[in-house]
């Protein structure tokens, strides 16, 4: 038979189980989102880097 002492504790250790698996949650998820970001940037980087040489070519076709 349990007693209320018992219950309490075990109580307190399933708490703490949840309160683990969603922090674990939460964190998994927060990594994530950061390669998206930096596969976005990444993007946005080879983008600006062929304008500027499409710039560069059409100046080049200018001066000649």
């Amino acid at each position: 038979m349990l007693t209320t002492k018992t219950m309490l504790m075990k109580r307190i250790a399933l708490l703490f189980a949840l309160l683990f698996t969603f922090s674990s949650a939460f964190i998994s998820c927060r990594e994530t989102e950061r390669e998206a970001d930096d596969v976005e940037v990444r993007d946005d980087m080879e983008q600006v880097g062929e304008d500027i040489e499409e710039a560069g070519d059409d100046l080049e076709d200018e001066i000649d």
